[in-house]
């Protein structure tokens, strides 16, 4: 994941005022070329604006490190008598390699 420096988030940093003047499309526009800009109101950061690519992005990065985190936890937590192998759990459920053959799966 990609950090700024302190030169880049100055240069980020946008009054609300911008705004008021009647800036907002200039401002989107500026989010699409140049990246996320932070609004300042009375000094403090408001809010952030990003594009909806960046934000798909940071969401999908925060989705697979909760993923991971839950993955270390299972594994950290297995019980090894607890596990089937996949010929039990065919059995189980009845299914046969046959009845895998041809079947495409699609994992992300």
């Amino acid at each position: 994941m990609e950090t700024m420096s302190i030169t880049e988030m100055m240069k980020a940093m946008i009054p609300i005022t911008r705004f008021n003047k009647g800036e907002a499309n200039k401002i989107f526009d500026e989010v699409q070329t140049e990246g996320t800009k932070i609004v300042v109101k009375n000094n403090k950061p408001a809010c952030i604006l990003l594009s909806p690519a960046r934000y798909e992005s940071l969401i999908e990065t925060l989705s697979d490190y909760m993923l991971y985190t839950e993955a270390e936890n299972r594994i950290k937590n297995n019980s090894d008598s607890e596990n089937l192998t996949q010929d039990d759990v065919m059995r189980e459920f009845g299914i046969s390699q046959d009845d895998l053959d041809g079947i495409d799966v699609e994992i992300e």
